[in-house]
């Protein structure tokens, strides 16, 4: 299977091309940025890792786009081209959560995800193996919200773990780090992809903010 992925989450703007092969070798082409630059670069990217490929956009049997939360603005268009490419091209679209991306398949239960939001805020996300639950706002906050009523004695941290580090450990938590992934949110948003159930039409992949971006009210005169 030959899948397009985006990711405008977490970080830059990142695209891969992943080829699984059928079990007879892996191509895996990807490229991301360091800043949000999606709108100035994100086309561009896309056909730069294609080429690379050696693809073009005929040849993709899926697509992929991490949905969120992170970068507000990165989400709506890394979500938009998903969109518009799959439906273009009249191809199934796999919508991907950022913490499913900053998580390894091998971290051990109980799992704490954090994504980085705007200045002061995170999104944190809660698996115990069985269900999982999401909070946003002050890390403090964030971390109290998700561990009431909870007997933990150890919990593994994932993703942007500075940010709840201190809160956790400060409950007698004893605090296991995961593994970090080396490679593009865009490659990681692929592989995942690659064996979930697309959503039944690209209009159903909705972004996941995680929390409303800052707006200022100014009173009118």
């Amino acid at each position: 299977m030959r899948i397009l992925a985006l990711d405008g989450a977490l970080g830059g703007f990142s695209v891969a091309f992943l080829d699984d092969g059928n079990g007879a070798g892996e191509t895996l082409v990807s490229e991301a940025s360091n800043e949000p630059d999606a709108l100035e670069s994100g086309l561009e990217r896309v056909k730069r890792v294609l080429a690379g490929a050696a693809s073009g956009l005929e040849a993709i049997d899926r697509f992929a786009v991490g949905i969120g939360p992170g970068s507000f603005t990165g989400v709506r268009i890394a979500v938009s081209y998903a969109k518009a490419l799959a439906m273009a091209r009249r191809r199934p679209l796999v919508g991907v959560s950022s913490y499913d991306i900053l998580t390894p398949a091998d971290a051990p239960f109980p799992v704490l995800t954090t994504v980085r939001g705007r200045r002061g805020v995170v999104c944190a996300r809660l698996h115990d193996g069985v269900a999982a639950q999401t909070a946003s706002g002050a890390p403090a906050d964030v971390v109290a919200t998700l561990l009431a009523g909870r007997s933990i004695e150890i919990l593994t941290l994932a993703g942007n773990t500075e940010d709840v580090r201190s809160a956790v450990a400060e409950r007698g938590i004893v605090v296991r780090a995961s593994s970090v992934r080396k490679e593009h949110p865009a490659a990681t948003v692929a592989r995942l992809a690659l064996h979930a159930a697309p959503s039944p039409s690209p209009h159903a992949v909705a972004p996941d903010y995680g929390e409303l971006p800052a707006v200022t009210v100014r009173a009118g005169s």
